[in-house]
């Protein structure tokens, strides 16, 4: 069964017809057009309205657009890729549910600027537009993906620096991303989490579960990587600890200790390499402090779980 998903909102045009970036305002699932989303946003065309407007200091163009796509087809255009990210961060797909396949070729590179997207070929020439005027251009960053809360704000999280987490980072309901901690695209919470460490792209973590400060979980961008990470419920990472393989529910990983697939892991069966042990649950890994084992044991108390007080993002 097809799975088609819309938005209308403005794409940013350089110069030489690339886009830049998409902002969609409305997104939903079905089709433009269709009985229910006519019904549901009766005055979208006339708030959205037809004519493209001009940004002499970038020299960008600003087109509405009113998009249908295909989920289950690979992305077909910058637009559509945008799209789809809106879909993850305004929790109507969860990471993995739709296609992502060749979202870099898709996406173009920007100058993330204080006045908006930039072509990379425009950055001298928009800065000495801005100097001009008696300003100084900020330059935010030169990425493909922007960041999430300028186009999504998804309810109910807390978020303390916008600059570490990416435009299509999935982040449920009580979720909370202090300074140090990142959560990429198709990535993230799907409960009530704390995030002080790093949640690579594809990696999904569970209700309840704590990524320590300087905690990180292997992703799948670099490397060739295949294997897709999870922690599941009630777990705690950390900090500076690192996993490698997937956690089910209620466990634990000391702090500073980093668990790649290929670590020797000592079991009350024997010893076995950490990827044996991947979704394993109820399970507290440490290091022995004089032999430098890595150990694996059923955990016998929690770890104390999340402070519900803390994640209460009203």
């Amino acid at each position: 069964m097809t799975r088609m998903a819309w938005g209308a909102g403005f794409t940013t045009e350089a110069a030489d017809g690339s886009t830049l970036d998409a902002w969609f305002r409305w997104f939903d699932w079905g089709e433009f057009g269709d009985d229910e989303m006519t019904t549901a946003y009766p005055d979208l065309d006339d708030q959205l309205g037809m004519r493209e407007t001009t940004d002499e200091l970038r020299n960008v163009t600003v087109r509405p657009i009113r998009l249908t796509i295909d989920v289950d087809e690979a992305p077909a255009s910058a637009a559509d890729a945008y799209l789809r990210l809106h879909l993850l961060s305004g929790r109507l797909a969860r990471p993995h549910s739709i296609n992502m396949d060749g979202i870099f070729g898709a996406l173009n590179n920007v100058v993330w600027t204080d006045i908006g997207p930039v072509a990379v070929a425009e950055l001298d020439d928009t800065r000495m537009r801005v100097r001009a005027k008696g300003h100084t251009l900020q330059v935010l960053g030169v990425d493909k993906f922007p960041k999430m809360l300028d186009y999504v704000v998804p309810s109910g999280v807390r978020i303390a620096d916008s600059s570490r987490v990416r435009l299509g980072a999935h982040l449920a309901e009580g979720t909370v991303v202090m300074h140090e901690g990142f959560c990429n695209f198709n990535a993230g919470t799907i409960g009530t989490s704390m995030v002080e460490g790093r949640i690579s792209a594809g990696v999904v973590v569970g209700d309840g579960s704590d990524i320590g400060g300087g905690a990180s979980i292997i992703g799948t961008l670099s490397g060739g990587g295949k294997e897709v990470i999870s922690v599941g419920e009630r777990c705690l990472l950390g900090a500076n600890a690192g996993i490698g393989i997937s956690l089910g529910d209620d466990c634990t990983v000391e702090a500073g200790l980093y668990i790649t697939a290929a670590t020797p892991v000592s079991t009350p069966d024997g010893v076995v390499k950490a990827r044996e042990l991947s979704g394993i649950t109820g399970t507290l890994f440490y290091r022995d402090g004089q032999t430098g084992q890595v150990i694996a044991r059923p955990r016998t108390q929690s770890w104390g779980e999340l402070n519900a007080a803390l994640h209460a993002n009203d």
